[in-house]
């Protein structure tokens, strides 16, 4: 027996060699779409990019101002903060407006989109006056939202170097500008020092608002990235730090939640929720992404955390009306399943989370984006697809801790794009699989720093969490510059291809947030991309051959105006050859990009009604459910303790 053993530990490194080539060649020998079919793919779409209409700024800017300790990584601190939001925000019935983050000029931007229309108001800088503010502080996200429940659109926006301010809707407004709105603090009478915001310096990243404990009322998500600490005070050496880890860094700022406690007319009241409604390991994280799900039918919204330098969190919501908590649940580790693609226990670096029903089961999927640059650094994007059959199914196993979905982004082609950011699922050509859109790349100039980078990747996280041993990521240093926005679509048989090259999306510059929306009512989403430094660009929707389509916007009844989404209802259709579509009403998933909420789902070819199920919770947080027969295109419906066509 001591012989054989002997023998098997002897050969065991040549049968680990040839396992790893033979896993090697599958990898890489992995079925591609042939270009032809790329391009009959590509006959399917067409996007029309046009210019978005921005204010005189004081200023312009190709990286930020940041605390002395940063000086010699200053490019690196300054490659977040691009975002934008696609939304109804003056009420016309169309999601034709944008809120956007311009990092050339640090301003909180308010615009029509490009196109009919375009010229309804001019674009305007939201001002946080009267409100306290300092020299060290810069906007990184816009996320709409009826904060009061007046039925108007208010726009959170959140900082690096102060709390979110939430800007509230003026009644009585007929056009919008930059006295439409009334900003409001998020955290209530911060410190002021000689006149100036000398409050908490959160750094704030990503946000996601739902109601997360099922009481009518939608709650907010805010997570923030450095810890507090005054990372863009350029009158300050110190009082900072980096990461602690690459892979599983816990130095970060916290994760809060805010909870809804009443609203009137020039007020909106949320109160911070304590730490224990996040389960061990989850507060902290360096986060940069957010999305909120109901992902098992109790109408009770999951919570996806997505983290660089580290491990991710998918919370399972257990939460009563008034109390809010969440459980962690992860995915089972099989030999097949390496660490980095555990579902809850990645060690990748997340920087953008979805959802969507990729195969049309009936229960939501998941794309993470993740750093995938090659000879760079090349982890992957993770494509997680479910693996049971019933919502029923799926509560039971997240009930148990275990989260079914298993990572298929190698074998369908999403792996691989680069230094990815912000993703979001889409539906452009209304075939009933939704496209996947993806930002990608860093920081653009003429240096190139990935040499450096590698030094770093390789070097012991002791040595990280100090600037110093970071290398030079400056002003005119490259990193992943010249990477594009990608598109990618699937193939007949699967497979998915980036067609962004072949429809002229792919423009070498880095970027950032995504937002969808239908912006002028013709049931093609269009979309608009931030972009790091550089300007904003809408992709109008001109897509040749489309398919029929299922629009819905949905409102709570009884506001003073007509836009108040309910967000987290969920949409079930049905059609007459017994196809099925999942969808609901986002609150603002994603990186720093916000997609409309209205409910867009495309059908491909469809004859006659569909059957749609509704499913949402009243003002008072009662479930509702209600089936209705509705014809293809867009329908507003009030919702109540009944769906209401308006």
């Amino acid at each position: 027996m001591t012989a054989k053993v002997g023998w098997l530990r002897r050969q065991l490194p040549g049968v680990i060699a040839v396992v790893v080539a033979v896993v090697g060649y599958v990898v890489v020998s992995l079925p591609t779409v042939s270009a032809a079919e790329q391009d009959r793919m590509a006959s399917r779409y067409d996007f029309t990019p046009m210019t978005i209409a921005l204010p005189a700024a004081d200023k312009q800017q190709t990286v930020r101002p940041v605390n002395q300790a940063y000086q010699r990584i200053q490019a690196w601190i300054s490659s977040v903060g691009a975002a934008i939001a696609m939304n109804d925000l003056d009420g016309d019935g169309l999601s034709n407006d944008l809120c956007l983050v311009d990092t050339r000029t640090d301003q909180v931007v308010v615009t029509p989109t490009p196109g009919a229309g375009g010229d309804r108001y001019a674009p305007f800088a939201l001002d946080l006056a009267p409100l306290p503010v300092n020299d060290a502080m810069a906007p990184m996200g816009c996320a709409p939202g009826d904060f009061n429940e007046d039925g108007r659109m208010d726009l959170l926006v959140y900082l690096w170097g102060r709390t979110p301010v939430v800007y509230l809707a003026k009644a009585g407004t007929s056009t919008l500008d930059d006295n439409a709105y009334a900003p409001t603090e998020l955290v209530p009478n911060p410190p002021v020092r000689d006149g100036k915001y000398a409050g908490p310096q959160w750094n704030s990243n990503a946000v996601a608002i739902d109601d997360f404990d099922g009481d009518g009322h939608v709650d907010i998500f805010v997570a923030n990235y450095f810890p507090d600490s005054p990372v863009l005070d350029q009158n300050v050496d110190g009082g900072v730090e980096m990461n602690d880890s690459l892979s599983h860094a816990m130095n970060s700022g916290k994760k809060m939640i805010f909870r809804f406690t009443g609203a009137d007319a020039t007020s909106a009241d949320f109160e911070q929720v304590p730490d224990s409604v996040f389960p061990d390991g989850a507060q902290w994280g360096w986060t940069l992404a957010a999305a909120a799900n109901d992902l098992d039918g109790d109408l009770l919204p999951e919570l996806y955390i997505a983290n660089d330098h580290g491990v991710d969190h998918l919370l399972y919501n257990r939460s009563t009306p008034g109390h809010i908590a969440f459980g962690g649940v992860m995915g089972v580790r099989t030999p097949g399943v390496p660490k980095s693609k555990r579902l809850g226990n990645d060690s990748f670096k997340g920087m953008g989370i979805d959802f969507a029903d990729l195969n049309h089961d009936g229960i939501y999927d998941m794309f993470v984006s993740d750093i995938t640059t090659r000879w760079g650094i090349q982890e992957s994007n993770l494509q997680f697809e479910s693996t049971v059959h019933s919502q029923k199914e799926l509560r039971a196993k997240l009930q148990a801790g275990e989260a079914p979905w298993r990572d298929r982004s190698a074998e369908v082609g999403t792996a691989w794009s680069g230094w990815a950011w912000d993703v979001k699922f889409a539906d452009y050509d209304n075939n009933g699989d939704p496209e996947i859109t993806q930002t990608t790349g860093f920081v653009q100039g003429e240096a190139n720093r990935w040499p450096q980078l590698q030094e770093l990747a390789t070097a012991n996280d002791g040595l990280i969490e100090n600037p110093w041993w970071w290398p030079n990521v400056e002003k005119g240093d490259d990193l992943a510059g010249d990477q594009t926005l990608h598109l990618f679509v699937r193939s007949d048989e699967g497979r998915y291809a980036d067609l962004a090259p072949q429809l002229g999306l792919a423009v070498p510059v880095p970027t950032r947030g995504i937002a969808t929306g239908d912006t002028d009512g013709d049931g093609r989403l269009d979309f608009a991309v931030a972009r790091q430094f550089a300007a904003p660009v809408f992709y109008r929707n001109t897509s040749p051959s489309v398919g029929e389509f299922l629009g819905l916007r949905l409102a709570h009844e009884g506001a003073e105006q007509d836009c108040s989404p309910v967000v987290g209802a969920q949409v079930a259709v049905t059609t007459s050859d017994g196809r099925r579509f999942i969808e609901r009403v986002d609150g603002g998933s994603g990186h720093s990009g916000k997609r409309s909420t209205d409910v867009h789902i495309g059908l491909g070819k469809v004859t006659g009604d569909v059957e749609v199920n509704l499913r949402w919770r009243d003002r008072t947080g009662q479930v509702r459910e209600q089936n209705l027969e509705l014809s293809t295109g867009w329908h507003d419906l009030q919702l109540g303790s009944q769906a209401k066509e308006r």
